[in-house]
């Protein structure tokens, strides 16, 4: 198998990336359809109720993330998922009767959305510690990239078919695959072999203070300080193209679901085509997370001027890519610097910053969409990543310069240490 599918060479992972990708498929067309009733159908157009929907489904992360990544930690992450997995079938399911019922109001979309978060949050950390269990660690950075694969291979086609279905027969049916489409996920859950995980299988024992330990632990590394910092800066700000397209493609280029839809699936291409191309990088992952980031927002910046609705769909392209080139690289480097022991807290940190700032950045950029205009709220938000990954180089280099010179302190001493160097206090030796 080439070297860009090697974890599919793995049993387990083979089984939880086809339940994966079919499950994604139905939450990338619920998210559609939450935007679309919350935009169309529910409110006038308001970019602000959108942009509270969408942060009150990640506040959740925001405040239960430390405690979920230790509840990871403690218990079985394939238990963990079963219960999470179900609860978001259950509220995919509600939704969806709701609005076929026409009893769906904006506060019911509001109580789901918070749900949903709760349930993301206890999901978050054992899924992504997971895939350290389903593959030998050499593969860990290729697992991690074909899972984003998966993710994007359902964003190619989840949005477009969304798109169709809800212009076809309304937002409502689409709830409802998307609750159907978590029983893929249930049943690869069951057919994991446990046996053969390649993790030690040890649970951090009940003790005081573990939370801290876990903060302590990522304030204790440079890399993750600076990984931290720009995933809390791009996750807050940039990454709401749930928002910015919704508002770009109704209020800029006043087009319908059909085509909001499409811009869903362009954007795919290149995050799709980023996640492949991770799979099969080497080397150093730092560079390339704030590569992405800067390149992330200098797109994002020139997609919010673009002239019309074929050439912002064509920015989101290299967008996509840039994007996923970040958040890959991100988790990528976080999954392998953390000491197994705390790895679900250190996800689950790593997951509040990335998600946890929504609540607070996805309204705010539709509170500028909806009084300012989509154009001012997608450029404030490239700039803004932009701006951090400019920092992420200047702390980079910082770093590195320090640790530079630390090794070559420790390399002259070495080569004192063996080769006896002569000292201006020396006596001078006797003439022959």
């Amino acid at each position: 198998m080439s070297r860009m599918f090697a974890s599919l060479s793995e049993r387990n992972y083979r089984v939880w990336f086809a339940g994966g990708l079919v499950s994604n498929v139905g939450t990338w067309m619920q998210r559609i359809a939450q935007d679309w009733l919350v935009l169309t159908q529910l409110t006038d157009h308001s970019g602000t109720a959108t942009g509270l929907v969408t942060g009150l489904q990640f506040l959740p992360i925001l405040l239960l993330s430390p405690y979920a990544g230790l509840i990871a930690d403690r218990m079985s992450k394939l238990r963990l998922l079963k219960i999470t997995q179900a609860g978001s079938m259950f509220l995919a399911l509600l939704l969806g009767v709701l609005v076929l019922t026409n009893t769906a109001q904006l506060w019911h979309v509001y109580v789901i959305a918070t749900a949903l978060g709760i349930v993301a949050a206890f999901d978050g950390p054992p899924r992504q510690a997971l895939v350290n269990d389903l593959v030998p660690r050499s593969l860990v950075p290729n697992a991690v990239s074909l899972n984003s694969t998966s993710f994007n291979l359902a964003r190619l086609a989840g949005p477009g078919v969304a798109g169709l279905l809800i212009a076809a027969v309304g937002t409502g049916w689409l709830f409802l695959i998307n609750a159907a489409s978590y029983v893929a996920v249930l049943i690869a859950l069951a057919a994991l072999k446990e046996k053969t995980f390649f993790g030690t299988g040890v649970r951090t024992p009940r003790a005081k203070g573990q939370v801290r330990e876990g903060i302590a632990y990522v304030l204790a590394s440079p890399t993750l300080i600076l990984i931290f910092v720009m995933a809390f800066m791009v996750g807050t700000f940039g990454l709401n193209f749930q928002i910015f397209n919704a508002v770009m493609s109704t209020t800029v280029f006043h087009r319908g679901p059909a085509d909001y839809g499409i811009l869903g699936t362009i954007m795919a291409i290149g995050t799709l085509a980023g996640a492949l191309l991770a799979a099969r990088r080497q080397g150093s992952r730092v560079k390339y997370a704030v590569a992405g980031a800067l390149l992330a927002g200098a797109f994002m910046i020139a997609a919010a001027w673009a002239p019309s609705f074929w050439v912002f769909a064509a920015l989101l392209v290299p967008t996509g890519l840039a994007s996923i080139t970040f958040l890959n690289s991100a988790n990528v480097t976080v999954q392998m610097s953390v000491d197994p022991a705390f790895r679900g807290r250190v996800m689950a940190l790593y997951m509040m910053v990335l998600q946890g700032g929504t609540p607070l950045g996805a309204p705010l950029m539709g509170w500028i969409a909806e009084h300012y205009g989509a154009r001012a709220s997608l450029t404030v938000a490239g700039v803004l990543t932009v701006l951090v990954a400019v920092w992420g180089i200047f702390y980079w280099s910082r770093h590195h310069r320090g640790e530079l010179g630390t090794r070559l302190r420790q390399y002259g001493g070495s080569m004192r240490q063996r080769v006896r160097l002569p000292r201006k206090d020396d006596p001078e030796p006797d003439a022959a």
